[in-house]
């Protein structure tokens, strides 16, 4: 029995002994961890195949990229080569040799090939003539402006469209081009410039490119040494490059599976970035080992290039791991699935019919149960949908990524959406319904494109086309596990035409309370209807004294040639977009025209309308509080429209303000009227007067004195600005013709608020107003002063004013009579009998007794700081005498003004330069030691040298002078000290051979530089 029971326990299965689950999971673990082995060295064999590939396609890159470039350079040594075989190489030459080269077709990526010759300052304009005679009249060397050298554009093969706009371009100008040209020229070889923009490609705001230059040098000069290399310079061949056509098609097939970045120099950064294969952020799924950085230099200058894998690279090595992995743990689930199958199956037998009946009786339980849970869900949304339709607001919940969950009937309603727009399927057609109802949708969409973050939330005021205002509010929320947004929308409408109506209304009876002109308050009213509806323009027009005629009264907007054609015209003549106007004054009824151009018939009448780019005319009657007809209020759109309830009812109320105001206009004429005969004898009188309203003044002042600003002398001066302020409160009330006449303003100018403070105080002059005003503040009736001010043509006077407080306002300090008198004259003459005195009359320099007197100041100033320093020339024309002797004094004059203006050319408004003698001048130099001046001297020395004077008898005259120096110092005893040791200099730079420049230090004679006339 025992034997028996021994031999049936080993007998049985190994399912047995450790249970189906255990014994499937045993097999599955052996088999998962064979498949672990396989697919370990597949991967590791993959990745080292896919690197070493990598690395190879990036070498290959580099290569390619190196080998074009370096192609590329060799087709400019070609051309360079073009220039050293002959001495002059003209622009048909230069064309028929590129022509045959075809460099467009064989080379891609060069955008042409130039010719660039190196030209001195005074050279430009010769050579803008010689370029102009070979057919291109409005070339000229951009950018303009005076330099030391320049290298234009000269030639350009192909000279298509884009390569025209770089014609005449100076490479010097600009930083990164001079510093190429720079070390090509120093090195002979070629060289790159770094990240520029193409002048061909001005208005592209994405496209980069680069220069590649080579040196020409002149026949026969030796050019072995960086010096000499300077001297022989000729010019450069040069070829521009656009970054994108450079690197089409380099790399071939392979480069199309990878990224490839290129920076200029050895920086990786968004701001040295020159070409990027795939412009934007890193794609998604690039392999961030799969990346290489390298570094290379063409033509001397360094690039970056930084190359990653895309998306699919070797995709097939790859995919090889995976597959050996899937296809071990698919075998591994079978195998361990048919293990668990066998030693399950007996056990599932003997307990399947109990967990049969087990599982039925918990499924008539869920079901029951979740029978219960989906009547509650109906109830509860039922009552969520009754809650949401009957509220005031408009209600829209979406997710972040704009799927669009629900709305209540408030919103559809709000937004009038139509019953066949099937949101829910397609949420941006609602989007796009709601963005197309609002004059501007940007707050629209900027909300929905930026959700707010937490408990925050975002408020916007949207502006419909049909004149309704909607208030947007925009808040995050949580629905379940995914992050959504509620938006509340809101109509505002009736609340903000109120707030506007009334804003409106309590600015126009402000302006018509304190007298503003009336086209001042036509405007404001136009103003803030065109605020209120950006989309429309305005513009009121009055009916003239006789009621024919139309008059502009306010048109803010509008062209002004669309504004003329009305102005001044007779009713009966107006046609087409104005004929509405006409029509509604005949009429006494609002017109609207919703398409001024839907009549065929009336496109001849519409230019104006066409020209203007309006599509839609409103036109409302404007009437005074009789009913009198005084003019039209007129509103376009530049889109077909018709007005809403909104729209009309903010027309009427501005037409209604704009009667107001022109009543207010009318009743004012009369009452002046009533003043005609006193105004003839203020507008008559020989003295120039100004009535000026200093109220606002006064009450700037009380507050000062409700803050305990005691001493308003001192205040003012510690803070300037707030006199300036002051100022600015000034208003001038009347001027009569006298003042008109003195700042050279009309009627019309005062009418409309031309004239201000800045008439009889400008800036300059404030000081002086504030004298006054402290006068006149402490109690003083009349004040008078100098002052400086600005007539209404720009020109800066000088004047006499005469300050009286009005009779009856002393206490107030409200109204300021002013009398002023224009001593512009009196000055100027005696200014001009200063300059006679202190200037030679010859050069326009300061003469000996000017220049000592500048002198004298100098050597007291370095008398007070011993640090400092200074410097004195003496200058005098050599072999002047015989100028005067060959030419006449009239040739020898026209030689000092000549050497007076190279003089001013080369100074620092610090200089002092004088004519001392009668060929003799000198030059003082405050701040700079011998060395800065010997530097400054030299450069006068050549300058005059090199340049030449042409006389009216077309005599060519080159002219020479000789330089001593001397070092000004607060020890000597008087400024004649200085000078003397600077003539004596300039004596032995005569005596040593003219030309030439010396110093006396009170040491060994030394000779600064030595440039023999030859």
């Amino acid at each position: 029995m025992h034997i028996r029971a021994s031999s049936s326990w080993f007998s049985r299965p190994v399912s047995d002994w450790v249970g189906p689950r255990l014994f499937a999971a045993l097999v599955l673990a052996l088999c998962l961890g064979l498949t672990y082995g396989a697919w370990r060295n597949a991967d590791d064999a993959s990745e080292q195949q896919v690197q070493a590939d990598f690395d190879f396609r990036v070498r290959e890159l580099v290569g390619s990229i190196a080998g074009r470039m370096q192609t590329y350079i060799q087709v400019l040594h070609g051309v360079q080569g073009l220039y050293a075989s002959s001495h002059d190489v003209t622009r048909s030459e230069f064309h028929a040799y590129l022509a045959v080269q075809q460099v467009e077709r064989h080379f891609p990526g060069i955008h042409g090939i130039g010719y660039l010759p190196l030209l001195p300052g005074t050279e430009r304009a010769r050579h803008e003539a010689q370029v102009r005679a070979q057919g291109y009249p409005d070339y000229a060397i951009r950018p303009p402006g005076q330099r030391a050298w320049h290298a234009p554009i000269t030639y350009l093969e192909p000279l298509s469209d884009s390569n025209l706009l770089a014609f005449g371009y100076d490479l010097w100008s600009e930083s990164v081009r001079r510093a190429a040209l720079e070390r090509a020229r120093d090195t002979g070889q070629a060289a790159m410039t770094g990240k520029i923009r193409l002048v061909q490609d001005a208005g592209s705001g994405d496209a980069y490119g680069f220069l590649v230059v080579l040196p020409v040098y002149e026949h026969g000069l030796p050019h072995a040494s960086v010096e000499q290399r300077r001297a022989a310079l000729r010019a450069w061949v040069f070829a521009p490059f656009r970054m994108g056509d450079l690197m089409a098609g380099v790399g071939g097939e392979a480069s199309r599976q990878l990224d490839l970045e290129i920076y200029d120099g050895a920086q990786v950064t968004e701001a040295a970035l020159m070409y990027d294969s795939l412009p934007g952020s890193q794609p998604a799924g690039a392999s961030a080992a799969l990346a290489s950085q390298q570094s290379i230099s063409i033509a001397g200058h360094a690039w970056t290039l930084r190359v990653r894998a895309m998306p699919g690279f070797d995709g097939e090595l790859l995919a090889r791991p995976l597959a050996v992995a899937w296809t071990g743990v698919l075998v591994s689930l079978a195998l361990a699935l048919a293990a668990w199958l066998l030693a399950a199956s007996r056990a599932r037998a003997q307990v399947a019919l109990a967990r049969a009946s087990e599982l039925a009786g918990q499924l008539e339980q869920g079901q029951a149960s979740v029978l219960a849970m989906a009547t509650a869900a109906q109830r509860s949304q039922a009552m969520l949908r009754n809650i949401l339709d009957s509220t005031i607001d408009g209600i829209l919940v979406d997710n972040i990524a704009g799927r669009i969950f629900t709305s209540n009937r408030r919103f559809r309603d709000l937004w009038q959406v139509p019953d066949a727009l099937d949101w829910q399927a397609d949420g941006e057609a609602l989007v796009r319904h709601v963005a197309s109802q609002l004059e501007q949708a940007a707050p629209f969409l900027v909300a929905r494109a930026h959700a707010p973050h937490g408990h925050r939330e975002r408020r916007d005021v949207l502006h419909l086309r049909d004149g309704r205002v909607i208030e947007q509010y925009v808040r995050s929320m949580q629905l379940g596990n995914e992050q959504a947004r509620l938006w509340t929308f809101r109509d505002i409408s009736e609340r903000s035409q109120m707030e506007r109506r009334e804003h409106t209304r309590r600015q126009v009876l402000e302006m018509l309370a304190t007298g503003a002109p009336l086209e001042r308050v036509l405007e404001s009213v136009v103003l803030s209807v065109q605020a209120d509806h950006p989309a429309m323009l305005c513009s009121i027009l009055l009916l003239d004294e006789q009621r024919h005629r139309l008059v502009l009264g306010a048109a803010p907007g509008l062209p002004a040639f669309f504004n003329l054609s009305s102005h001044g015209h007779d009713l009966d003549a107006l046609q087409g977009v104005h004929g509405i106007a006409a029509q509604a004054l005949r009429g006494g009824q609002r017109v609207i025209v919703a398409d001024l151009h839907a009549d065929a018939q009336a496109q001849g009448t519409m230019e104006l309308a066409w020209r203007a780019q309006l599509q839609s005319c409103w036109a409302e009657p404007v009437r005074g509080g009789s009913g009198k007809l005084l003019g039209v209020l007129m509103a376009y759109h530049r889109q077909p429209a018709l007005p809403s309830a909104a729209h009309l009812a903010r027309l009427g109320e501005a037409a209604h303000l704009a009667g107001m105001a022109i009543e207010q206009a009318q009743v004012a004429l009369a009452l002046r009227a009533g003043e005609a005969r006193f105004r003839s004898l203020y507008d008559h009188a020989p003295v120039a007067l100004w009535e000026q309203d200093w109220s606002a003044v006064r009450a700037a002042l009380d507050i000062l004195e409700q803050k305990d600003v005691g001493d308003l002398a001192a205040w003012l001066q510690a803070h300037p600005e707030e006199l300036k302020a002051l100022a600015g409160k000034v208003r001038i009330i009347d001027a009569n013709g006298a003042a008109l006449a003195q700042v050279r303003a009309t009627d019309e100018d005062q009418r409309r608020g031309a004239l201000s403070l800045a008439q009889n105080f400008d800036d300059p002059a404030l000081p002086r107003f504030g004298d006054a005003l402290l006068a006149l503040a402490r109690g003083a009736h009349l004040y008078e002063c100098e002052s400086s001010f600005v007539r209404l043509d720009g020109a800066a006077r000088q004047n006499e004013l005469s300050l009286l407080v009005m009779p009856g306002h002393a206490d107030s300090l409200d109204f300021i009579m002013v009398s002023s008198f224009d001593i512009t004259e009196r000055k100027r003459m005696n200014a001009e009998l200063l300059q006679l005195a202190t200037t030679d009359f010859l050069t326009g320099l300061p003469n000996r007794r000017q220049f000592m007197a500048a002198l004298e100041n100098e050597h007291a100033r370095l008398q007070r700081e011993l640090a400092s320093c200074a410097s004195v020339l003496m200058l005098d024309i050599d072999h002047f005498k015989r100028v005067n002797d060959d030419h006449g004094h009239a040739v020898g004059d026209a030689v000092l003004r000549h050497l007076g203006a190279l003089m001013c050319q080369a100074l620092r408004k610090v200089d002092v330069p004088g004519r001392v003698g009668g060929e003799e001048f000198a030059i003082l130099l405050p701040g700079t030691d011998l060395g800065a001046a010997a530097v400054f001297a030299e450069r006068l020395r050549r300058r005059v040298a090199e340049s030449s004077l042409t006389t009216d008898g077309g005599i060519l005259i080159t002219i020479t002078v000789s330089i001593g120096m001397a070092a000004m110092a607060g020890t000597d005893a008087d400024c004649d000290a200085v000078l003397a040791r600077a003539d004596e200099a300039l004596y032995r730079a005569k005596r040593g051979g003219r030309n030439r420049i010396e110093q006396n230090d009170g040491g060994s004679d030394g000779v600064l530089s030595k440039f023999m006339a030859q």
